[in-house]
């Protein structure tokens, strides 16, 4: 299941998804709904950080972060690897950034006021 690309058929439905689909999406949502896990998503989105890059990026201490990142791991959001002593996260594929910055950019449109898209 996926979504078209375009309006072209608006006649045909689309596949409806399944209750385990809409039951991971709803998840998703569910762990972003966070300010400050939403704000480690859209950094992580853009690249690889440490917890303590992370944590004085956004000014929140190291174990707030480290709680955090552990909740987006275990939903799949997050991935990790070792580099040295470290742990560096990031987004876990381009599905979740794509996510993450339409969903940030929407929340711009919405607070701006700039002109919607077709």
């Amino acid at each position: 299941m996926y979504a078209p690309d375009d309006d072209s058929h608006p006649d045909t439905a689309p596949e409806q998804p399944t209750d385990e689909q809409v039951s991971a999406a709803v998840d998703a949502f569910r762990l972003l709904s966070d300010g400050t896990r939403l704000r480690l998503m859209w950094l992580l989105s853009y690249g690889e950080y440490d917890v303590g890059s992370l944590a004085e990026a956004l000014g929140v201490a190291r174990p707030s972060v480290s709680q955090h990142l552990a909740k987006l791991r275990l939903g799949g959001l997050v991935q990790t690897r070792r580099e040295g002593r470290h742990v560096v996260y990031r987004a876990r594929d381009a599905h979740v950034r794509s996510l993450i910055k339409e969903i940030l950019f929407h929340a711009d449109h919405e607070v701006s006021g700039i002109p919607r898209h077709g």
